[in-house]
């Protein structure tokens, strides 16, 4: 089957970076997330659109990956990017065409032609698996939360209007970035640090990261498989602890 151009694009980088799962073209239209998850027999949130905002007055290009159930809280996200004296506005379609190389109703969260600044939002890792655009209206792939943050490197952040509470929100990041570890069992794990850095009396855990006074400690002296079990640690009290 002939490939469109733009699918061969992203067909092409999936291979390049291991990915299992190829481009699929559905016979009916995937434009919408709600067509994308009809013609899929998926839920809603499922489907991982992308919507790109243009920043001004430096025009940068930014995109957020959510579920298809989820708006994106555009003061929030404007709070995250925007530094005094700017500001968001969704992007028209020529502008996302120029920075992505994908028209509207088919723009992946990767192969760009002008990497945007990208961001893939916390309600996707309520699923197993989700399917994303693949450079065509009519074109999906299929991956796991972690796997597409993997293979975009977005960076995670919670700004979908149906937001977390920041206990949640924390939880939630520690869920997400545990489950990218656990996509990468060879790979050099980050510091679970998200810079809260208080001891909980009631469970001696730090109330950001999750781990213990002695994990921390030793994290920087730890070897590659020890930093995995911690974070397999984390993974496990942050779908217990309270607040998660």
């Amino acid at each position: 089957m002939n490939l469109p151009e733009s699918v061969q694009r992203v067909a092409a980088l999936l291979a390049e970076r291991g990915h299992a799962h190829a481009p699929r073209l559905l016979d009916e239209s995937a434009r919408t997330a709600q067509e994308a998850a009809d013609a899929l027999g998926v839920q809603l949130g499922q489907i991982a659109k992308s919507i790109v905002f243009r920043r001004e007055p430096d025009q940068v290009a930014v995109m957020v990956v959510t579920a298809g159930d989820q708006r994106v809280d555009e003061r929030k996200l404007a709070d995250r990017l925007c530094p005094a004296g700017y500001k968001l506005i969704r992007a028209d379609a020529a502008f996302v065409r120029e920075r992505t190389g994908f028209a509207i109703g088919g723009v992946a969260p990767l192969a760009h032609l002008h990497p945007p600044l990208l961001l893939l939002d916390l309600s996707l890792f309520r699923f197993e698996q989700v399917w994303a655009a693949a450079g065509h209206p009519h074109a999906v792939f299929a991956a796991s939360p972690a796997q597409l943050a993997r293979l975009t490197q977005a960076r995670l952040e919670d700004v979908s209007t149906q937001g977390l509470e920041l206990q949640a929100r924390a939880r939630a990041m520690l869920r997400a970035r545990a489950a990218i570890v656990a996509s990468e069992p060879v790979a050099e794990p980050p510091s679970p640090c998200l810079s809260v850095c208080c001891m909980s009396p009631d469970d001696g855990l730090c109330a950001g990261c999750l781990r213990t006074i002695d994990e921390i400690a030793a994290w920087g002296s730890m070897a590659l498989s020890q930093r995995h079990e911690v974070w397999q640690a984390i993974a496990r009290r942050a779908a217990t602890t309270r607040g998660a």
